[in-house]
């Protein structure tokens, strides 16, 4: 059985990402697109030329040929738009951040269990083979006891005024669009959660553009100190390092794998790179849509729950309230 998608608007992550994934995927079928620009529709029928289109997202909802939606709408319509679907009878996978505050995925995570549906945050990275042998090289004491971790996560996209991460009606700013991952991989990985945070913030046009967030997380092996520095206007760079007492864990392309580098997870023991995991030509967005599709058809446990998205919104929501100018 495939699960039929349609996708709500022609954003161009979805025309070069998420569609092409869909369309690649085991036990799924692109089959519809809510869009009134022909133009727009060009570049997804350019892989899946027998795409229907509606005019309207209403339309695409109202189609008792589509089992489940994408939806890659601007942050601000998350929510909105995810509710619809529930009420529509469809599967939701909702871009991230799914909602703008942690409180708003009560309503989610309500109208998920009394429609049974499959509901989640498209958050691939916690799909990915490199994330899995982290967490479990953490879990099995690969580098003794936790004791640290940084990470990082910048672009520069201040020549792109008008692109929706740079505008507040959207619901921008680096830390909604890219916090969640230097945020979020760590509670995956390390299975923590903050116990306390400071962040420093710079913002331009009502956006953050530079967030700096350090403190401490806890999780099975006790407390560690923590760094995270994301970004808009920096010279790419993605890294994340877990240091332990005995060793060292690195991610060289934790977040964009195959476009930023080759996934690789190195482990640091005994004064050099002890093992290298090496994941070439890995897709994490067809990943996700697989697992997504295995829990509508045969109610497989999905990896990524919308408890845990919650998780990582409260933290946001922490660091917005605890942020300092500078």
């Amino acid at each position: 059985m495939s699960v039929r998608w349609g996708i709500l608007g022609a954003a161009k992550f979805a025309q070069n990402h998420m569609g092409p994934a869909i369309h690649a995927a085991k036990g799924a079928e692109l089959a519809a697109l809510a869009t009134s620009s022909e133009e727009k529709a060009a570049g997804f029928r350019a892989f899946a030329p027998g795409l229907r289109l509606h005019d309207s997202y209403e339309a695409l909802l109202a189609d008792p040929g589509i089992d489940a939606v994408y939806i890659p709408l601007p942050n601000t319509l998350h929510l909105e738009w995810s509710l619809k679907a529930i009420a529509a009878g469809k599967h939701v996978l909702t871009e991230k951040p799914m909602t703008m505050q942690a409180a708003e995925f009560e309503q989610l995570i309500a109208a998920r269990d009394a429609s049974g549906l499959v509901v989640a945050e498209a958050y691939m990275i916690v799909h990915h083979p490199q994330w899995q042998k982290a967490r479990d090289l953490i879990a099995e004491g690969a580098i003794g006891r936790l004791e640290h971790v940084d990470t990082a996560f910048s672009y520069d996209n201040r020549t792109e005024p008008g692109n929706i991460r740079n505008r507040p009606e959207t619901g921008g700013g680096g830390i909604r669009d890219i916090g969640v991952y230097t945020y979020g991989s760590v509670r995956f990985a390390a299975a923590a959660e903050p116990v306390n945070l400071q962040a420093r913030l710079r913002r331009e046009n009502g956006v953050d553009t530079f967030a700096h967030v350090t403190g401490e997380m806890e999780g099975p092996q006790g407390r560690f100190t923590y760094s995270a520095i994301t970004s808009m206007r920096l010279f790419p760079r993605q890294e994340v390092i877990f240091q332990g007492t005995t060793g060292l864990i690195r991610l060289t392309a934790p977040f964009n794998a195959g476009l930023f580098g080759e996934a690789q997870v190195e482990l640091h023991r005994g004064g050099g790179v002890s093992e290298l995991f090496r994941y070439s030509g890995v897709n994490h967005y067809v990943l996700q849509v697989e697992a997504f599709g295995r829990s509508v058809t045969e109610g497989a446990p999905y990896p990524c729950s919308m408890e845990f998205s919650k998780g990582t919104q409260a933290m946001i929501d922490t660091i917005f309230a605890c942020g300092v100018e500078f």
